[in-house]
């Protein structure tokens, strides 16, 4: 790196670049020493590049959302680690004295004097309190330390630290030695984060430090006053409470030098060495664990010097200190050795985060040494990342198997090894004999709890690698140990987690059978990727959908009954027997009868059996057998008989007119007559308000909507032979008549122009589109003149029923309604009428002028009908239009 250069001569005096050189002159020694490489600027690129490149290693080990936190881990501890012993605290008594002097002789002896009254002035022990008791106390404590800070009583605050660390040498109550070490290291953690608060924010005068500082950004008050909290940490003369609160107070070493931390964690981890109890240890070291990942989680080698000194420390457990403790508290050693776990669990995740395979491979042969420790085995499983452990399963199955099974059954062991294989796969020639070996052991296992905790773990893996013929093996052994005594009573969680149907009838309590069979259809839906037939799959999958449909009363909510009618729907859709056409009509039959009071389920089945009509005609090629003729008339009824069960009347009305449509295709026109005559009949039944998404709304827009579609489809439906001309079409039109609309509307107008267009389709040689094999009015009337005249008057009638309203508008003075619609109906003869017809021209201008009298007409749509007039008036057939276009005159708004 060169950032400064030097000329090639220089000359002393001289201050011309230009000057000429001289043999005579000696070159800079510098410069040719070191080629015109500034030696300063060299060493401060060189110390910044290095800076650079440990920040860049440091963020690179930082520790990620892939790294599970302490917080998540805490609330277990506390769940799990719990006691009816009574127990006992103590409280310090002394004052909160201090001495101002400046001597530094005397403030030494201040600090002395003040921890000598903790340590030794007088206390008060709280003996035979509860769990829930203790538990209070501490956070009493917790609080007591935030009010005793917030008063400046800082003295104080370390005295109630300190007196809760000493809590941590206590094993007396030990089952409960696990909650106890995250009561107190949470205010530990209060501590540490209060003392680096008052650091930080003495060295925000004039402006606060980033977070990235060194030491050299630190101001000197802040410098001393860390100092003098590191000082008086020291003076603690018992090793466990120094150790904690120095650690607690670990990331504070920023703010005194730049490697202080770097010296001040392998110091902590040696003083770990100094502990005899071997609990008491193992959390202490895994307190170390958890402060250096949140402060300087690149220090790896001393994350590592933490568990290898566990590893040297691990025959102590077997001591005769540690048994005779055992034998006076009354504590098998199985239970002592769980109280481990939550320790070695973090320091091991800890380790082993982001750890690359040589080092996990090298703590893996040390834990071989230790004799196969299965208490350590079972942590290095839980935290060693899935896909190493997997991709090792034999070995560690070998271990297993070589590990003494006294103080940690090895049931436990693999289930620890099943949790891996749940994440990550073995290679495919070593499943079958994992599983082998997994399950003669779990299968010996005789408390069904311990049982079904550890089988639970296996079904998985057997599911996702194997065939029905071992996934029945392991379920019919899973029922074969539940089922003596009602043990399955005890193991609700465990077995819902499994989520196949043979443990259905284990669960007593309804509402623990309706979530449990939620729970098998979610998975079914999530993961069947094809339809399926299978006999066995239906039978039982029908029963667990009934199980749920048969959970919803009057009483059930809408969001219950939708969220089962989901599941359900995912079901029927699943179920395919191929071109077996007559058994899927069976299976909806027996649906239908078994989900009758679940209206979207019922919605579903129509649809399932007008998709079956379809796929039967798409199948024969649209040729009709007899049979085929049958089933499709079969298909039909069921439509048209379960339709009226359906309580909502817009689904009623659009299931008749689909179920028409699939009739009409299918040619079946006496059913296909028969759902238009229904839907028809249905309107007059329809509110004027209806609720949609919780709210009333006016059903108007709803009905124009279903009208325009029906009256689309109209079209293509012949007139039955006995019922007279356009009979649906008259029908339809008497009901709107009929129909009570709201008094502000013109919704029945509307309808009205709307048929129009359909009349004029109608009159037409050919159709705009017909269906196959089916003949509409065009083929049954071949354009009779009677027919035409039919249409024609039903055309005059309806336009004369528009006037008549539009003079109505006028009387009332709704000049914005009457202008729209005289649009619309001008639009409507422009676009279907023979305005060769004079009066029908006339009538055409005399529409465009009364919606343009009043400016209620829309300029920009009326300028564009004008272009389109002018445009279509330059073919030869449509001349006719030039002359009416020089009368359409063109009005705005004022």
């Amino acid at each position: 790196i060169r950032s400064l250069t030097f000329p090639p001569t220089w000359r002393k005096g001289s201050t011309s670049s230009s000057s000429s050189s001289s043999s005579s002159v000696a070159p800079d020694p510098l410069s040719s020493l070191l080629e015109g490489t500034d030696p300063l600027s060299l060493f401060a690129a060189a110390a910044e590049a290095a800076e650079l490149g440990r920040r860049r290693r440091e963020r690179e080990e930082e520790v990620g959302l892939d790294f599970e936190p302490w917080a998540a881990k805490r609330g277990e501890i506390l769940a799990r680690f719990t006691t009816t012993e009574k127990l006992s605290i103590n409280l310090f008594m002394g004052s909160d004295k201090s001495n101002p002097s400046s001597a530094v002789s005397e403030k030494v002896r201040t600090r002395l004097e003040e921890l000598d009254d903790l340590e030794e002035g007088s206390q008060r022990e709280m003996m035979n309190l509860s769990q829930q008791d203790y538990v209070n106390r501490i956070e009493d404590l917790n609080q007591s330390l935030k009010e005793a800070w917030s008063s400046d009583q800082k003295v104080k605050a370390l005295k109630i630290v300190i007196q809760c660390s000493k809590l941590l040498s206590d094993t007396s109550v030990i089952q409960f030695y696990p909650s106890k070490f995250v009561l107190i290291t949470d205010i530990l953690d209060t501590f540490g984060q209060l003392v680096y608060d008052r650091i930080w924010s003495m060295c925000s005068d004039p402006h606060s430090l980033p977070d990235t500082f060194s030491a050299e950004d630190v101001n000197d008050t802040a410098k001393e006053t860390c100092l003098n909290w590191f000082f008086k940490i020291a003076s603690i003369r018992e090793l466990i409470p120094r150790l904690y609160v120095e650690a607690a107070i670990l990331k504070c070493n920023r703010f005194l030098n730049n490697s202080g931390i770097q010296e001040t964690v392998p110091r902590l981890t040696a003083m770990v060495r100094g502990i005899g109890d071997p609990l008491v240890a193992v959390y202490a070291r895994a307190y170390l664990c958890r402060v250096g990942m949140e402060v300087t989680p690149h220090l790896k080698d001393s994350l590592n010097k933490n568990f290898f000194d566990l590893l040297a420390s691990f025959r102590q457990i077997h001591g005769d200190a540690v048994q005779n403790q055992l034998v006076l508290q009354r504590v098998e050693v199985p239970v002592y050795l769980t109280l481990y776990s939550p320790a070695i669990h973090w320091i091991l995740q800890c380790v082993a985060y982001r750890a690359s395979d040589v080092l996990l491979t090298e703590m893996m042969e040390r834990c071989k040494k230790l004799g196969n420790n299965a208490l350590l085995l079972n942590s290095v499983m839980w935290a060693f990342r899935a896909e190493f452990v997997a991709a090792r399963a034999t070995d560690f199955i070998s271990m297993i198997k070589d590990c003494d099974e006294t103080g940690f059954p090895k049931h436990l062991l693999f289930g620890s090894l099943g949790r891996s294989l749940a994440c990550a796969d073995p290679p495919e020639s070593e499943r079958l004999p994992i599983l082998n070996e997994a399950w003669k052991v779990i299968t010996k296992v005789r408390n069904a709890q311990d049982y079904i905790t550890c089988a639970e773990i296996w079904v998985e893996f057997t599911c996702r690698h194997f065939t029905k013929r071992e996934v029945n093996t392991v379920l019919a052994d899973i029922i074969k140990h539940m089922t003596p005594d009602r043990a399955f009573e005890d193991a609700y969680t465990e077995v819902h987690s499994e989520k196949f149907l043979p443990f259905l009838d284990m669960f007593q309590k309804d509402s623990v059978r309706v979530e449990v069979c939620k729970s098998i259809m979610e998975v079914f839906i999530k993961h069947q990727q094809e339809s399926t037939r299978d006999p066995v799959i239906l039978n039982a999958l029908l029963h667990v959908c009934k199980t749920m449909h048969d959970s919803v009363n009057a009483l059930t909510v809408e969001d219950e009954k939708r969220s089962v009618s989901l599941l359900i729907n995912g079901f029927i859709r699943m179920v395919s027997f191929g071109r077996d056409f007559e058994q899927q009509l069976s299976f909806c039959v027996e649906a239908r009868a078994t989900f009758c009071n679940l209206e979207p389920v019922i919605i579903q089945l129509i649809h399932t059996v007008n998709q079956l009509a379809i796929e039967t005609r798409r199948v024969m090629g649209g040729s009709h057998s007899r049979k085929t003729a049958a089933f499709v008339r079969a298909c039909a009824a069921y439509c048209f008989i379960t339709i009226p069960s359906i309580s909502n009347i817009f689904s009623r009305l659009h299931l008749y007119l689909l179920s028409g449509k699939v009739a009409l295709a299918n040619q079946c026109l006496s059913q296909a007559d028969a759902f238009m005559k229904a839907a028809v009949s249905v309107l007059p039944e329809v509110p004027r308000t209806i609720v949609v998404e919780g709210k009333q709304r006016s059903s108007e827009s709803f009905l124009l909507e279903f009208i325009s579609s029906f009256l689309s489809t109209l079209l293509v439906v012949p007139d039955h032979p006995e019922q007279g001309v356009l009979y649906l079409v008259r029908g339809l039109l008497n009901m709107v008549q009929d129909y009570t609309w709201e008094d502000s509307s013109d919704a029945k107008v509307r309808v009205y122009i709307s048929a129009l267009p359909l009349l004029a389709a109608m009159s037409q040689e050919s159709y705009l589109y017909t269906i196959l094999n089916v003949d509409s009015n065009e083929t049954l009337y071949g354009g009779d003149p009677k027919f035409v005249a039919e249409i024609s008057r039903l055309c005059e009638t309806l336009i004369g029923q528009v006037l008549d309203h539009l003079k109505t508008l006028g009387r009332e003075e709704v000049m914005h309604r009457q202008g729209s619609l005289a649009f619309s109906l001008f639009s409507c003869l422009l676009a279907h009428a023979d305005l060769r017809n004079n009066k029908l021209n006339q009538l055409a201008v005399n529409l465009w002028n009364l919606s343009h009298k009043n400016g209620q007409c829309d300029t920009r749509i009326s300028v564009r009908t004008l272009e389109h007039i002018k445009s279509q008036a330059q073919h030869s057939e449509l001349s006719h239009l030039s002359d009416m276009l020089l009368r359409l005159s063109l009005q705005s708004r004022a």
